[in-house]
Formats: structure tokens, sequence, C-alpha cells
């Protein structure tokens, strides 16, 4: 009897490992290539104590050090053994991160994985892996990108080390990013990838400027530069979602019976023309447009993804917590328990 149990529970594990193989694949693949840099990357103090190192480079280490005490002690994020080691990229991209929607509509594409849930991204650590699922959806009439992210949170499940490309960052926005992973692991909603990128987002932009203020002092080369950068990077993100809204608006007055190039030529006459208003902006450091290169959809649904809930977050803070982040920030960690 005992015996025929065991059988039954290997055939159904075999059954379910058959059935969900691209799957599993997927997952060990990203395992792999995740526990690759772990192995490979090495305690910050060796780099800190190597005179070969920059001085420069070590200077951005104890920075990174000095954001996540802040983060701990200031902001009560969640302590971790993260961002203590670093990995050496040696020059090198690590990751692709795959985005997809349909051609006329700004509704991400998204993939189930267990434990998180559904995400609007699939990440490949290698290159030719994220080109074939690009091809794929391609060919499937998706809109399609394909980026390298600046960092990434495993959310607990690995231990992050810095990646040597974060130092080329100015120190407010290198404070951004540490803040921004560090808010994944201490809040995150299952399934819920808008919520998650957005809060992160504001978290991470918002503690930014108090970190700085803290360290440097507000009329500090420092603060200034984040700043304007900050306030440019606002500036132009309300100016695509602001097309975001006109495309969604074009793609929803779209009869489905229009030949096919007909609606293409359209969408492609909105984007040009929002891409080509950037030069209306004011900003610090003026961005040419350049009509020549035309985003597809998943670049205006990235910046729904990161930048739409700003405002929201802002009044709330404000309204309910009188700018109190860290009070915020606890009031969300029991709010939404984290996964």
């Amino acid at each position: 009897m005992v015996k025929k149990i065991l059988f039954l529970i290997l055939a159904v594990g075999l059954a379910l490992l058959i059935w969900q193989w691209p799957l599993v694949s997927y997952g060990l693949r990203m395992g792999r290539g995740q526990l690759k840099i772990i192995w490979e990357a090495k305690p910050v103090e060796d780099f800190l104590k190597d005179p070969a190192f920059p001085d420069s480079l070590k200077l951005k280490l104890r920075l990174i050090e000095e954001v996540r005490k802040f983060a701990i002690d200031s902001l009560g994020l969640k302590d971790t053994k993260n961002y203590k080691t670093l990995y050496d990229q040696r020059g090198e991209e690590l990751m692709w991160v795959v985005q997809a929607c349909g051609p006329f509509e700004l509704t991400p594409k998204l993939w189930h994985f267990p434990v998180v849930g559904d995400l609007p991204y699939k990440g490949f650590f290698e290159k030719d892996k994220a080109l074939a699922e690009r091809k794929k959806l391609i060919e499937e009439k998706y809109d399609v990108s394909v980026r390298n992210p600046g960092g990434w949170s495993t959310l607990g499940w690995f231990t992050d080390p810095i990646l040597s490309g974060m130092l080329r960052r100015g120190p407010g926005d290198l404070a951004s990013l540490i803040l921004h992973e560090m808010v994944h692991a201490t809040i995150f909603v299952k399934g819920n990838a808008d919520f998650n990128e957005n809060l992160a987002s504001f978290i991470g932009d918002t503690a930014a400027y108090r970190f700085l203020a803290f360290k440097y002092g507000k009329n500090s080369t420092e603060y200034t530069q984040y700043k304007n950068e900050d306030q440019d990077y606002r500036q132009y993100s309300r100016h695509i979602l602001r097309g975001t809204q006109k495309l969604d608006s074009l793609y929803r007055s779209m009869n489905p019976a229009e030949p096919f190039d007909l609606r293409k030529e359209k969408k492609k006459k909105l984007i040009k023309k929002i891409i080509k208003n950037i030069d209306t902006l004011r900003l610090a450091e003026k961005r040419k447009s350049d009509t020549a290169w035309l985003p597809n959809n998943t670049y205006f649904m990235s910046y729904h993804l990161y930048q739409s809930k700003q405002k929201d977050f802002a009044q709330e803070l404000q309204a309910r917590f009188r700018g109190n982040l860290r009070a915020y920030i606890l009031y969300l960690s029991q709010q939404y328990p984290f996964l």
C-alpha cells in the first residue's frame, strides 16, 4: 500500500514537472544566474582594503552603507544582508528584461510566477534567451522592448550584491536606486507590480532628498544636482504620461474592423507628435527630441508602471502622515503584509 502511494506521488510529481517544464526550466536558469553572481561577489571590505581599487569608487561603497543605515534607522526599512558585497560586472550587462503589450492597447502582457504572482516583465541572464522571447512575441503581434535594469531585488530569496555598474551613478541617483530596491524587500504585494514599482519609486526618490539633505545639506552640490536631475525626470515623466492618456484614448476610439496598417499609421503619427513636443519642456538639461526614433507601447506602459501613482502617494503622505515618511512606511508594511 505504501509503495502504491509513493508511486502515485512520484507519478503526479513527474506529470506536473513535464506539464510545467518551461516554467521549471526558466526558474532553474534564473536561479543559476543569480547564484553565479552571489558566488562571485566579494565583501565590500575587500575592495575598501584594496589599494588598487579607485578611491572614488570606495567613496561610493561607503555611501551605499550610509544609505542602508539611513533607510533602516530613519525610515524603518527592513534590515537585510543586501548590499554588503560587490559583484564586478567587468563592463558587461547582466540581465535583460522583456516587456510586451498589444499593438493598440497599453495593457501589459503578464507572466505568471509562483509566489510573486503575475508580473508585466520577464528577466533573463542570457541575452540570446531574451532576444528569442522578443522574437516570439513580435511574431504574436506584440509591441516588445528589451532593457537592462540598473539593479533588482530578489525579495529575500537571495543576498543582493552591489553591482559595479551602480557605482557610475551620482550620489542622489545611487541613493534612490538602493532605497528603491530596499522598499521591495520590505513591502511587496503579490501580483500587483503597478503598486510595487510606483511605491518603490516614490519612496526611493522622496527619501533620496532626505538622505542628501542629512549627509550634505540642502545647499550642497550633491543635493542641487539630484534636484535638477529629478525635477527634469518628473517633468519628462508627466509629459510621457500625458502622451499615454492620449494614446489610450486613440486606441479606445479605434474600430477593430479598420485595416491594421491604417491603425498603425494613426498610432505612429500620435507617438511622433508626443516625442516632438519634448522640445517644449523646460528642463535644466535639455533633451533633444528625435522623431527618427519612435518608441512603441511598452515605453509608455513602463512610465505608467513606475510613475503614474506618484501624486497619489505624495498626497497620502502629507494628508495622513504630515510628511512623516517613516510612519507612512510602517503603515504600508502593516496594510500590505510582505507577499
